[in-house]
């Protein structure tokens, strides 16, 4: 049975934690990894940013190695850092524009990613966030840092083997198409599905073209379960307060549209793997039955009332709740960690499925 690089690549994801169910001799690792994206992937680049989109304010990070406000929007660390732990990487992926990033950092993978941003050029002109059409550029900038400290040859190997991690669309949709509707003038809902679909058909080719080889790219969540999109509808706090079953309606359908799509661009990419990444079914599962995974409270955020409050709502004078690890939200947008650690699970099961099945497929 012959098995490809990439396939290999991928296994060892799954093999870094579920050995049981591996080829023990398959030792193949990831390089680094390197991840695209907003406030859910944003370690801390908006720190270095002029935007009031940050997150490095407390009470932030209060469940942080350190009690760190770092700039991650949410208690404690996010999937980019579980990723990274998960593939024996690291403990945490830096921010690439930390002007303090030591060496060794580079060589292991940074996140590109800008809170407040989304394929959609338009969602960054009032955030003044760093959109995911211009990440590429700081991930060419990355490339030639590294080249710097471990010569181009190395540096290519670092880049051909990393994990690439991308992960944005929600902002689109909530900035321009129902809080601002000013994208509603000109698309309905399939039409600016398929608009951003297209970006993120661009932005695949450009860190295909950069070098990137192993990509995840996330779906949208359900995004009418948002404790801010459900206030935006004059939701009422309690038994009266439901998600909004038209937004999550336009998250499945452009998610099984990406599904669809990401194949096709992985066929015009030779020595690609692309594998879509459904952060929609377990989010869904942990807002509907929270009591699986020890949650208490879904329709709002720990922080404040968590009906409206991020960013600069969220802050030293906001109180919080008592134990954020039953919430599935921090704040009225970001989920907690313990939210994020039981979706990353999802997806190391998920993905594992989806390696199994291409392996099939290939002999």
């Amino acid at each position: 049975m012959a098995i490809s690089a990439n396939t290999l690549f991928l296994l060892s994801l799954a093999c870094s934690t579920t050995i049981h169910i591996c080829n023990a001799q398959i030792n193949i690792t990831f390089t680094a990894v390197l991840i695209f994206g907003d406030s859910t992937m944003d370690t801390g680049n908006n720190n270095y940013v002029n935007t009031l989109f940050k997150g490095n304010h407390t009470p932030y990070g209060q469940d942080f190695p350190g009690k760190v406000p770092t700039g991650r929007f949410s208690d404690g660390k996010l999937v980019p850092d579980m990723v990274a732990s998960l593939l024996k990487i690291k403990e945490t992926v830096p921010p690439f524009l930390d002007p303090n990033i030591p060496d060794n950092e580079l060589k292991t993978g940074v996140t590109f990613a800008s809170a407040a941003s989304g394929y959609d050029d338009l969602t960054t002109v009032l955030s003044r966030a760093i959109p995911v059409s211009k990440q590429p550029e700081m991930f060419k900038k990355y490339i030639e840092r590294l080249k710097g400290v471990v010569g181009e040859q190395e540096a290519m190997r670092i880049v051909n083997g990393a994990l690439v991690v991308v992960s944005s669309g929600t902002n689109d949709f909530c900035f321009n198409f129902y809080d601002v509707p000013s994208r509603r003038f000109e698309f309905s809902s399939n039409g600016y599905q398929d608009f951003l679909l297209k970006k993120v058909e661009d932005l695949l080719k450009k860190l295909y073209d950069l070098g990137g080889r192993t990509m995840v790219i996330a779906g949208l969540p359900p995004m009418g379960c948002l404790p801010i999109q459900m206030t935006t509808r004059f939701e009422l706090p309690g038994i009266f307060r439901v998600c909004l079953e038209d937004q999550n309606s336009d998250a499945q359908s452009y998610n099984s549209k990406l599904e669809k799509l990401l194949p096709q661009i992985q066929n015009s990419l030779p020595g690609s793997k692309i594998l879509y990444g459904d952060i929609y079914t377990p989010l869904d599962d942990m807002i509907n039955n929270p009591e699986k995974y020890g949650f208490v409270e879904t329709k709002r955020g720990c922080c404040g009332t968590g009906l409206f409050e991020s960013a600069l709502l969220c802050n030293s004078l906001t109180p919080v709740c008592e134990n954020a690890s039953q919430y599935v939200f921090w704040d009225s947008i970001h989920p907690t960690e313990a939210a994020y650690r039981v979706l990353v699970k999802y997806l190391e099961k998920d993905l594992l499925t989806k390696i199994h099945n291409s392996v099939g497929e290939n002999n």
